[in-house]
């Protein structure tokens, strides 16, 4: 997995980069263009290589990790106690099938913290549990903002309920979560790892309520990444791709249960204008989502694990199939009709 896109695709803008010199150094007539481009290209791809593969040092080194009941969060706490790291593990539920799982590891380098994000108390006592379990040696070195919910509908038919509760978790939750430690990652010099998405750059059909979150976390995460540039932070990104099957963030009782509650709470001019064969067909395809992506969620693992562990980390990681890839790429560089009369009836069609 060391060849992710996210390394290919730097290694081709060294490629690229490359082409000026060359071209100079045949203008001046001191070598051939062919030749010091694969030179040139060569010599940057592999120092690029070499500092991608530069890690730091896990001992001491303590990781908070939020969302831990199920999905990335679950899976990535086990893997940083595997690598060494001293884990805080924070869930939502103290009694989740998660967190007793993680209880189970019977580790006193794994640490289970009941931690609703959107509640201070939580927070707080959170914080508490971790400097208290810090030994005089040991520094908070990583917080991964993990947690958040999901759901669909279009914007007339979502509630304004649910679009704050919502934002509630997946926007105010994370900069709460992040104000909270970020002190204890500042004088470390550590790093905060933040889970976005792809949706943060390429609209869903019917996406909105997540998808505005996303859209503020690319924010919210540039304009911390550049504050604590002079503290020597590292802040970073993480941007997966469809891996719903692996991740069970989408249930199908869930789906349908909230279905039905949008539906009912809509207004009878609403429910008329879009029609109930159409609304039952957005519905199939919510209930397809739930199954929907890439059930091997390995690769977001390992992107989250280089955010935290690579001397040099990237601002974004991008760990998405070849297809999102070139979908987001079109999305962010071509005009948007390309985008919006294309893709989105395709992906519409495919449930994504």
């Amino acid at each position: 997995m060391f060849l992710t896109y996210d390394k290919i695709v730097r290694v081709l803008l060294c490629g690229c980069v490359s082409v000026v010199p060359a071209a100079l150094l045949q203008l001046l007539g001191l070598c051939s263009c062919c030749l010091a481009f694969l030179t040139a290209w060569a010599a940057s791809a592999a120092i690029y290589l070499a500092l991608a593969s530069l890690k730091v040092e896990v001992t001491g080194k303590a990781v908070l990790v939020t969302g831990c009941d199920t999905g990335f969060g679950h899976a990535l706490a086990l893997h940083l106690h595997k690598l060494g790291f001293r884990v805080f593990a924070g869930c939502l539920q103290d009694s989740s099938q998660g967190a007793q799982k993680l209880r189970k590891v019977g580790s006193s380098r794994l640490h289970v913290l009941q931690l609703d994000i959107t509640n201070q108390d939580h927070l707080a006592r959170s914080l508490k549990e971790v400097k208290s379990a810090l030994s005089p040696t040991e520094v908070l070195w990583g917080l991964v903002n993990n947690a958040a919910v999901d759901t669909y509908g279009a914007i007339e038919w979502v509630t304004l309920d649910t679009y704050r509760k919502i934002c509630s978790v997946n926007i105010l939750g994370t900069i709460a979560v992040t104000k909270t430690f970020l002190p204890l990652i500042r004088q470390a010099k550590g790093r905060v790892v933040t889970v976005g998405s792809v949706r943060g750059r390429v609209p869903s059909p019917l996406g909105s309520p997540y998808d505005i979150t996303k859209y503020a976390i690319e924010a919210f995460n540039d304009d911390l990444r550049n504050e604590m540039r002079r503290f020597g932070v590292g802040v970073c990104l993480i941007e997966p791709g469809n891996f719903t099957a692996g991740t069970n963030i989408l249930q199908k009782e869930a789906v349908l249960h909230y279905e039905r509650q949008m539906w009912d709470a809509m207004d009878q001019e609403v429910r008329e204008a879009y029609g109930k064969d159409y609304y039952d067909q957005t519905t199939e395809l919510h209930l397809k989502a739930t199954t929907s992506g890439n059930s091997d969620i390995s690769e977001v693992i390992y992107a989250m694990t280089e955010a935290l562990t690579q001397r040099l980390p990237q601002g974004r990681y991008q760990p998405m199939d070849l297809y999102l890839y070139l979908v987001l790429f079109l999305a962010q560089h071509f005009p948007e009709w390309l985008y919006d009369h294309i893709f989105i009836e395709y992906l519409f069609k495919k449930g994504w």
